[in-house]
């Protein structure tokens, strides 16, 4: 006999971890994503980095850009089974020209990974991406990659967590060694020890002791790395933070993983500890409260859209997010801002541009749509019910360019092209609001730009020129009587897609000054 829907939802929920994993440009985010693949048996070989110049790349980078650049602009989504878990990776972009892209993803991960370069420790883009997450109170785990190259010391780079980010954090296995003389790790919860076999660090032997005190360390990694285990962790045990499961719930402690993801080192153990301790799909905000992923009614929201996955046939994929209930196959649900009700024919789950058609899907779990046109990032979508979950973020560009068309008669595929590309959260568009109608496109890096010019010409068809623009900032303006005048130094009046007024301006001097001048009206860094 089936189980009654709500008892199937809930244990589909149960075993589900849906995160994203955050880190700044070369902390080795995509080489860690292919091992735990690897785990999953989602891959069979993984697709380095370093394998890039052969025909492998690695999976979660799909678009050609990225395969000549190596680096992700994109954000992928892969699924895999490990351990009675169904587990959800939400692959991000590194680097900080495609952080809008991030910062939207992050609102469809109910935890993330902190990738941090033991050499480098806490970067720019990651504390960006912490402070996102960190908004949102959602946990976050660390795991400090690249133990295999010298580096700074584990306090150290403790320290700097608390210092810069303000979390505090709780190591759970602790490195014997680095860089050359790397021995292993010791594992503070489970009592047992991975060590390397042989001096190529290709083989990895994990045994059980009693504790750091247990003779098979020192018979295993030496006398001196076995005393100075012993010295750190007699430390830790006295001075350091306590595990403590609520306070990683709720984002107040961070617990701490040492590996190498490239020699596949520390990473299983950090997979099956992060399963245990990362929550389930959690409840989402919407105008009519809080939706709880158990409730039978099928509930989720677009965060990304993205055009062109697929080359040969020119697609365009709508990413949602499964908030509640259960998602099947052909299910007519109604698309809240269109008003209408919509059939849902050919829902696909991914491992990167690799896809399967999917029969039914629970909360926390990725579904791409495919979109003829009728999606916007953002839009919630129901049964039953109309809810409509909280609004993504949008935020101010700070890099401007004019866009002309070089060949007037491509302007239908130009305007297509800037349409998608638009709603896909590649760019932002503005028109000028006096005179002879302009474009400008605002992006957040000059990353971004160029993508925009490769891809308008890869998958439309259309060479396009761009005209740097001297304006920093952008400022939405809510004023009941919007006059172009008030903003006049050094600044231009603009309208974003949705007709709201966006004034433009060269430096910080011209934003505070309008500012000053127009006490009553309001400059907001994003959307209304």
């Amino acid at each position: 006999m089936s189980k009654p829907l709500t008892e199937e939802i809930k244990s589909e929920v149960d075993r589900r971890r849906t995160f994203a994993i955050i880190s700044h440009p070369d902390a080795g985010k995509t080489t860690l994503t292919e091992k735990l693949l690897l785990f999953g048996g989602a891959i069979r070989e993984a697709g380095t980095v370093k394998a890039r110049k052969a025909s492998r790349h690695a999976t979660s980078d799909w678009m050609e850009i990225e395969k000549q650049r190596g680096i992700s602009v994109t954000s992928s989504v892969m699924q895999f089974d490990y351990s009675g878990h169904r587990v959800n990776i939400l692959d991000t972009p590194g680097h900080q020209d495609f952080s809008e892209d991030t910062y939207r993803t992050l609102t469809a991960a109910d935890s993330a990974v902190m990738l941090i370069d033991v050499a480098k420790g806490v970067e720019a883009q990651t504390i960006k991406l912490f402070q996102v997450c960190s908004k949102r109170g959602i946990p976050i785990f660390t795991f400090i990659n690249k133990l295999d190259r010298e580096g700074q010391s584990p306090f150290d780079l403790m320290e700097e967590i608390e210092r810069v980010l303000g979390i505090r954090s709780v190591p759970m296995n602790w490195p014997i060694g680095m860089g050359r003389d790397l021995c292993g790790v010791y594992d503070r919860m489970k009592n047992q020890v991975e060590l390397f076999q042989g001096k190529d660090h290709t083989k990895i032997e994990v045994r059980k002791v009693e504790d750091y005190n247990d003779p098979i360390i020192r018979e295993m990694a030496g006398e001196f790395m076995h005393d100075q285990l012993k010295q750190d962790l007699e430390l830790l045990d006295v001075a350091g933070d306590q595990f403590d499961y609520e306070k990683v719930r709720r984002g107040e402690l961070t617990p701490v993983f040492f590996g190498s993801a490239v020699n596949n080192f520390g990473v299983q153990t950090f997979l099956e500890n992060f399963l245990q301790l990362a929550p389930s799909p959690t409840p989402r905000k919407s105008t009519d409260g809080e939706i709880e992923p158990v409730s039978e009614k099928f509930s989720g929201y677009i965060f990304k859209i993205q055009a062109n996955m697929n080359p040969a046939h020119r697609d365009r994929i709508a990413f949602l997010r499964v908030c509640s209930g259960r998602f099947d196959r052909g299910m007519s649900v109604k698309h809240v801002r269109a008003g209408k009700e919509i059939k849902l024919s050919q829902p696909q789950q991914f491992l990167a541009q690799d896809r399967d058609i999917v029969q039914s899907a629970y909360p926390g779990d990725i579904v791409g749509l495919f979109d003829p046109g009728i999606f916007r990032i953002g839009d919630s979508l129901s049964q039953g019910k109309e809810v409509v979950f909280d609004e993504l973020p949008t935020f101010s560009p700070e890099i401007f360019a004019k866009v002309t068309v070089k060949n007037a008669l491509k302007h239908k595929q130009y305007q297509k092209g800037i349409d998608q590309l638009t709603e896909e959260g590649t760019i932002q568009v503005f028109h000028t609001t006096s005179g002879f109608e302009e474009t400008i496109l605002g992006v957040v890096g000059q990353l971004q730009f160029e993508v925009f010019e490769y891809r308008m010409k890869g998958e439309y068809g259309v060479d396009i020129q761009l005209h740097r623009m001297t304006f920093q900032f952008a400022r939405w303006i809510v004023d009941d009587n919007v006059d172009p005048s008030k903003y006049r130094i050094n600044s231009t009046l603009v309208k974003d897609k949705k007709g709201n007024y966006v004034a433009l301006f060269e430096n910080e001097y011209a934003m505070r000054t309008a500012m000053d001048k127009n006490p009553t009206t309001k400059f907001l860094e994003t959307a209304p």
